[in-house]
Formats: structure tokens, C-alpha cells, sequence
């Protein structure tokens, strides 16, 4: 980690203090001064008594956070991981501080406070990491505490990498020397260009490069005291992914499917449902607003009924909003030569000659998508996880597809925010795959929160 990196991680913890008591003042404020018009106060709470409270609060919140990772500052986090991890960090101290206060309610006399300040928190520590972060994104474009970084290979991962590093110069990265592999005389060129360039970062981006390419470059970043990333393949995400157990003895290495065994499958159950039903509720303006679009532009009818596959290949109905003309299916046949994602299963046509006018709208916006939250609900799909595909396309799979199986399909997922309907179809598969072998509920808050960021990005590129 860089000295600039090192000098804002130690800046958060401040931060993250001052927030947390400004957040702490203000809720106190809004129920014992301005709020007291609309909720006369019943118990009286000196701010004396209440500091002393906070203090021993904010030791605990801090803790929290700390044990969360939002202490371990890197350049490459986005804003939107930060936010989550915030989030699932506050929520974790307001669960706490409810139950303290439900074995000592002299703790605290005001509900109001405890749901105020867990808002105001929230609020408050993700206004302070934003500064923070504009500071060292300022500093990023002076050229200080940014990543020298070597990639290597000659793929199309390759490309998308350096491409990606090129436009979001904000991550912290600059590729400074690029390698098509590591063969003696690309690492000897790379020696002697060691003092000129500043590279402190080797990364294989091409994930089927030569293992003994890969030991040459291992052992060159050590040499250097270089660090060292690259890549994995499916291969690799899987034996990360392990149980040690014994049996008679014997050491047994499991390779777990998923990490949604246990509490983490109960877990994103609840979470589904929970906020399932929320965004129903929330959204129900929006799905009486398409309903009457949909019904008024073309015949046929609003919802749709599709069969789709599911967890192991389980088959089931999913409900969308009607994009298309009434026979679109029958029409499919047709069209089949324009198919633009020869490179796999799937059949995607930009500019479909079926889809409606309302149609084109709803599909720019992924409002189309709403009505599967019903299906979310039932416990039929997740809010976050790999596309449901048709039967026939699911048909089509290569064996190492079938892993897009082993969990609920989702809404939204990996894939969809990491560059929709332009990946290629094994692109899509190597990321829900990372997303099934490293999941966790931090992870579904990070894409949840993208995903609306991704659609209007993709229609302002429109």
C-alpha cells in the first residue's frame, strides 16, 4: 500500500468520529427542539447524559466498521461499495443498540432518537467518505498515489482491462508497460525499464496465459518486491473456494459449490423477501403507469408469462411486461439469422423489429424486469444472481455453463453491471461464476446499488 494510501485509511477513522457525532447531535436536536411541536417530548434526556451514552456507542460503531473493512482503504473501491459496506455496518450497530436498549430501556427513552441517528449515520459517514474521496481522486489527477501497473497478455480481457483502466483514471491505475507474455526477453526489457517506468504492480489479465509464464512473473514481482495480481479462471475461483474437514484421520478438501450454503442461503432469503416486498410497494406508481402504457400502444396483453429455467434446472414462470408485439414468439423463427450473440446460447437482436414503441422505453430502463419481483417474492428468483435463460438456450450449454444452475437466477447481477448486453456470453458466465463462488450479502448490496446507476449510464450513452 502506497504512503498516500496508508496517510487517508488513518484520515477515515476521524472522519467516520465527527460524522457519527454530528449525526448523534442532529437526531437529538430533531426530537428535544425541532420536533417538538408535531411529538411533545415525555421524557427528558440531558445532552450531558446523552454525550456520555454516544461515547460508549461510538467505540462500539467504530468497532463495527473496523471489523466491516471500511478501514482497509484501497483506491479501487467505488463509491457505491463504500455506501453498502456503510450501510450494512450502521445496520449492524443499530441492531445492537435496539436490543441493548430492549434489556435497558433506561438507555435510551426515545425510540425516535435510535431510528434517526441509524438514518443520520448512514447519511453522515457516507457524506465524509465522499470528501475524503474527492480529496484523493484530486490528488489522482496530480499524478500522486497512483498504481504504476505492468499488464500482461494478449486477449481480449487484456484489451477490456486496459481499456477500462484508460477511461476510469480515477481507480488510481496507470498501465505503464504493456506484455504480450513472459518470455526471457520481455522480462529482460522489462528489467532494465524498472527504474525508468516506477512500476509497482504486475498484473496478468490474461487468465489463460502459459503457467510457466506465469512462475517467470511471479518470480520477477519477488525479485523486485513487485506486487503480484492476475486474473483467475474458473478453475481458480473454485479451489479458493474450499472446506477442510477429516475424516478417519484423512484431510478431505471439499470444493464448495457456492458460498450460499448454511446461513448464507437463509440469509439472502430474508433479504430477498424483505426488500422484495419493498421495492413491490414502492414501485406499485411505476407498475400502474406501464400497465396503462403497455395496454395503449399495442394489442395484447400488459403482463407476460415465460418459462424460464431455474435453480437446478428447476423450470418455472417468469413475469415481465409485454415489450413486444403480440406474436413475437412465432416471429422468432424468422429472425434467427440476425442473432448478434453468435457466441453463445443466447439470442439477442439490437434493434428487434418486434419490440414496441412503450416497448423500447421499458426495455432502456429494465422497467420491463419490475414484475419479476413477484417471483422474487414467491422465492422463485433473487434480487442479485445469474440471468434466467430459456429452456432451448439452457440446452445449448457447454458443461462448465451449467454452474450458472447451482443458485436462484436474479434481476440483476454481476454481469448486468459490468457491461450488459456487450459482454460476450463466456464473459458473462466468468463473472456470475465469480459472483456464485464468492458470494456474500456486502456483494448484493454493491450491484443493487450500481444497477440503477449502470441503466441510466447506458441510456445517457444511447
Amino acid at each position: 500500500m502506497k504512503r498516500s494510501e496508508l496517510a487517508f485509511s488513518a484520515l477515515l477513522v476521524p472522519v467516520d468520529i465527527l460524522m457519527l457525532l454530528a449525526a448523534a447531535s442532529v437526531a437529538y436536536y430533531l426530537r428535544f427542539t425541532a420536533l417538538t411541536d408535531i411529538r411533545p417530548v415525555l421524557y427528558e434526556l440531558p445532552f450531558g447524559e446523552f454525550a456520555r451514552i454516544i461515547v460508549l456507542v461510538l467505540v462500539g460503531w467504530i468497532a463495527i466498521f473496523a471489523m466491516s473493512g471500511l478501514y482497509a482503504f484501497r483506491a479501487t473501491r467505488r463509491a457505491v461499495d463504500e455506501i453498502a459496506k456503510i450501510f450494512l455496518a450502521c445496520s449492524t450497530g443499530f441492531v445492537l443498540i435496539v436490543l441493548l436498549t430492549f434489556f435497558n430501556r433506561d438507555l435510551f427513552s426515545s425510540r425516535f432518537i435510535i431510528l434517526a441517528g441509524w438514518v443520520l449515520a448512514m447519511l453522515f459517514v457516507s457524506f465524509g467518505r465522499l470528501v475524503v474521496r474527492a480529496i484523493q481522486h484530486a490528488f489522482f489527477r496530480k499524478g500522486i498515489g497512483v498504481h504504476q501497473i505492468v499488464v500482461v497478455g494478449s486477449d481480449q480481457t487484456t484489451e477490456d482491462l486496459i481499456g477500462y483502466l484508460a477511461t476510469n483514471k480515477l481507480l488510481g491505475f496507470k498501465v505503464v508497460q504493456r506484455l504480450d507474455d513472459a518470455s526471457d526477453a520481455a522480462l529482460a526489457t522489462l528489467a532494465e525499464k524498472r527504474a525508468l517506468l516506477h512500476f509497482d504492480e504486475i498484473v496478468i489479465a490474461d487468465p489463460q496465459l502459459d503457467r510457466a509464464h506465469r512462475q517467470r512473473l511471479l518470480d520477477f514481482a519477488a525479485q523486485h518486491h513487485i506486487i503480484f495480481k492476475y486474473a483467475a479462471d474458473i478453475f481458480d475461483a473454485q479451489v479458493s473456494n474450499i472446506d477442510i474437514s477429516a475424516i478417519g484421520g484423512v484431510p478431505i478438501l471439499e470444493i464448495r459449490r457456492t458460498a450460499l450454503d448454511g446461513w448464507g442461503r437463509i440469509l439472502k432469503r430474508v433479504f430477498d423477501a424483505v426488500f422484495g416486498t419493498l421495492l413491490l410497494t414502492i414501485l406499485s406508481p411505476v407498475f400502474v403507469v406501464t400497465a396503462i402504457a403497455v395496454k395503449l400502444d399495442s394489442e395484447g396483453s400488459v403482463f407476460l408469462s415465460l418459462q424460464r429455467i431455474g435453480e437446478k434446472g428447476k423450470p418455472f414462470v417468469v413475469y415481465k411486461f409485454r415489450s413486444m408485439v403480440k406474436n413475437a414468439q412465432a416471429l422468432k423463427q424468422n429472425l434467427v439469422a440476425l442473432n448478434e450473440r453468435g457466441d453463445g446460447p443466447l439470442f439477442k437482436i439490437k434493434n428487434d423489429p418486434r419490440v414496441t414503441r412503450v416497448g423500447r422505453f421499458i426495455r432502456r430502463f429494465s422497467i420491463d424486469e419490475l414484475p419479476q419481483l413477484w417471483n422474487v417474492i414467491r422465492g422463485q428468483m433473487s434480487l442479485v444472481g445469474p440471468r434466467p435463460h430459456e429452456p432451448e438456450e439452457v440446452a445449448k450449454y457447454e458443461k462448465h455453463h451449467l454452474k450458472l444452475l447451482e443458485i436462484k437466477p436474479g434481476i440483476t447481477g454481476m454481469a448486468q453491471i459490468s457491461g450488459r448486453s456487450d459482454l460476450s456470453f463466456e464473459e458473462e458466465v466468468r463473472l456470475d461464476t465469480f459472483y456464485i463462488e464468492n458470494w456474500s450479502l456486502r456483494i448484493d448490496l454493491q450491484i443493487l446499488l450500481r444497477t440503477p446507476l449502470v441503466v441510466l449510464a447506458a441510456k445517457s450513452a444511447s
